[in-house]
């Protein structure tokens, strides 16, 4: 029922749009369903009486509405947010969207003092503010996952910071490295995303309302005092600008892009190194099904949809890029197709990133396969040479000697360190007693123990580091 007072009338209980009157016939059934967007952006909701109420408040002091009126907004719309928590909000197709469907219904509750809140503003400028304001609590969210998985990755790398496993080249065994190590390399990935969304939420963080339509608005308004109250950094300096932007929402969506990129290239690892023909590790059972036909298969399908879902992030992208690339100024109704695009990829970016938080410390380590592989392809030739090069012999030269002493191994059947002092020796004299200690897997990862290298005590000090930079060190 509704309790607007008997001498105020609706105009949204008669017409289909707020602005119906200008019309001489009412807009088609598909039309209708074609234009809106309420069923998707009602997301948006909280976010939209959050700005609204920003806006009511500047409206009140700078005495374009009364208290009254202030207060009426205000109580209406705790009604109306609590309707929508409870899910008990009408949302009707004919009013199109989330903003005119609340405008409705706040007008039912407080009549005039309803109508008068639009005043000073435009939908456009509304609903760019609606978006940066969702955005921006999105993107802390996404930050927040990206350090829980950078904490999950240096949690695991400190349990195997000895642990052994083939380093690769172009798939080609080239160097041993540490497990905790290769983590590492994936959190230093992650650390970047961060830093990336960071500096993105700077630009989000910007306050379009207040050029209304495109042009500003006659009314004496106060924006930085309605920046203030949302906790935005600036104000959009531009009006026209304001409307028509959607950087922020492309560079969030090429920022995505990147972090499904780096979920991805893990994601490829986890596979293969799951796969018994390399069979590195396994995953917890929760994260993998089974075979409708085949009873033994255990199938990482986590981090292959995962690997499958970068793609849907990369094609928002696109479709941000190609939806903004030729548009004149200012607003265009084009730009309603922003929101599905960015909605879906922050969900993906969200849902993945709170899974692969929990995935990464059920990996199970198979360390005798590692170490196994990485006995394979002469992982320690490079040792060899620079063994070499501190006697003396310059680089190129010792790389040589290296290269024939490996074919002589690869024709033998056997690896570097199988070789005696005497044969070794006889494809340099520099070499002598303590170069087989050199041609271990453990003193090759030893010796690299420089800022970024893959010794054991540095990839300790790095874990802790990161541990220590989330506060759960």
């Amino acid at each position: 029922m509704s309790n607007t007072p008997a001498s105020t009338q609706n105009q949204f209980d008669n017409k289909a749009q707020a602005w119906s009157a200008r019309f001489s016939e009412p807009v088609s059934d598909l039309v209708k369903r074609y234009t809106a967007s309420v069923f998707f952006d009602k997301r948006l909701a909280p976010y939209d009486i959050q700005g609204s109420l920003a806006h009511a408040d500047m409206l009140a002091a700078v005495g374009v509405i009364s208290t009254q009126d202030l207060q009426d907004i205000q109580r209406g719309m705790t009604q109306i947010l609590s309707e929508i928590e409870a899910g008990q909000f009408e949302w009707l197709l004919d009013l199109e969207d989330v903003h005119l469907n609340i405008e409705k219904r706040l007008v039912e509750l407080v009549g005039d003092a309803g109508k008068r809140l639009h005043t000073g503003r435009s939908r456009n400028d509304q609903v760019a503010t609606d978006i940066r304001l969702w955005l921006r609590a999105e993107i802390d969210v996404l930050i927040g996952l990206l350090g829980e998985l950078r904490h999950a990755l240096a949690t695991t790398a400190l349990q195997h910071t000895d642990t052994i496993l083939p380093g690769f080249t172009h798939l080609q065994v080239a160097q041993p490295v540490t497990f905790g190590h290769h983590l590492l390399a994936y959190a230093e990935m992650f650390g970047r995303d961060a830093e990336r969304l960071q500096d993105c939420r700077r630009r989000v963080n910007r306050l379009p309302l207040g050029a209304a339509a495109l042009a500003g608005t006659s009314y004496p308004i106060d924006r930085e005092r309605v920046a203030r109250t949302l906790g935005f950094e600036e104000v959009c300096r531009n009006s026209l600008d304001a409307v028509s932007d959607r950087d922020f929402a492309i560079e969030f969506c090429a920022a995505a892009a990147l972090v499904m990129t780096h979920i991805s290239r893990l994601s490829e690892e986890l596979v293969l190194w799951m796969s018994p023909r390399v069979g590195f590790i396994t995953l917890a059972d929760r994260f993998c099904t089974g075979s409708s036909i085949m009873p033994q298969k255990k199938n990482p399908d986590v981090p292959e949809l995962a690997r499958g879902k970068v793609g849907r992030v990369n094609g928002h992208l696109m479709a941000l890029l190609t939806l903004m690339k030729g548009q004149p100024l200012a607003y265009n109704k084009d730009n309603q197709e922003d929101k599905e695009g960015l909605f879906d990829s922050v969900d993906t970016l969200r849902d993945t990133l709170t899974i692969f938080v929990d995935m990464v410390p059920g990996i199970s380590v198979k360390p005798e396969a590692m170490r196994a592989a990485a006995l394979q392809g002469y992982a320690t030739a490079t040792d060899l040479a620079d063994y070499l090069v501190k006697r003396g012999t310059p680089f190129r030269d010792a790389h040589e000697v290296v290269a024939l002493a490996v074919r002589e191994c690869e024709q033998r059947g056997c690896d570097l360190a199988d070789l005696s002092l005497d044969e070794l020796r006889a494809f340099h004299p520099a070499i002598e007693s303590d170069v087989h200690a050199v041609l271990t897997l453990e003193g090759s990862v030893a010796a690299r123990k420089h800022i970024g290298g893959t010794a054991p005590e540095r990839v300790r000090f790095e874990a802790k580091r990161i541990l220590e930079l989330h506060g759960k060190g």
